[in-house]
């Protein structure tokens, strides 16, 4: 549990670097530790989402189901990730995703509740909640325009370059959705690259 804590420490510490010892504890005081088995969920499709969860070990899929049944991955999480669907913890309504662990995870959860309160006790602290919000942004941002300029082959690499330690953490079929490729197609884009 220290170990875990440390973690996120560090994190917010190398977003926000000014964070005082009194922000810092006041953050603390609202964390709540979870150890999800595979298959669990953070969060549930219907359901209302209520916490920001900062993963320490582990591994998250975000997904949703299209009109015909198929689960359509959007995001993955891993160690030092930030776990949340923003616009269900911003507007308080139910989630349209499921973040559903695919290895043992363990985060650490803090309610919105908590965090705003903490937006009004100190001035800085609305810092952190921004960083936090950029750095998942960033990330929703990045994916949304690989698809817009990327090719196929292109998202795959990107991906395996940015996450090089989640290659072999995902199965093919959720990696083939959450790149938009059909699963063959991208079977015969890792033949080609092998073959480089």
């Amino acid at each position: 549990m220290e170990d875990a804590i440390r973690q996120y420490k560090q994190a917010i510490h190398q977003l926000n670097p000014g964070v005082t010892a009194d922000e810092w504890a006041y953050f603390q005081s609202g964390f709540t530790i979870h150890t999800l088995k595979p298959k669990a969920f953070f969060i549930e499709a219907g359901k209302h989402n209520h916490q920001l969860g900062f993963i320490t070990s582990g591994l998250i899929r975000g997904y949703y189901l299209n009109e015909q049944g198929e689960d359509i991955t959007t995001l993955f999480v891993s160690e030092n990730g930030w776990a949340t669907d923003y616009p269900s913890l911003l507007m308080q309504r139910p989630s349209r995703y499921n973040f559903q662990c695919l290895e043992p995870t363990t985060l650490i959860a803090v309610s919105y509740e908590h965090i705003r309160a903490g937006y009004d006790r100190f001035v800085g602290f609305e810092r952190n909640g921004r960083l936090i919000a950029e750095t998942v942004l960033m990330e929703q941002q990045r994916r949304i325009e690989s698809f817009q300029f990327d090719s196929a082959e292109q998202r795959y690499l990107d991906f395996i370059n940015s996450n090089p330690s989640l290659f072999n953490r995902i199965s093919l079929t959720h990696l083939s959705s959450y790149l938009g490729i059909e699963r063959p197609s991208l079977s015969r884009i890792r033949r080609k690259i092998v073959g480089l």
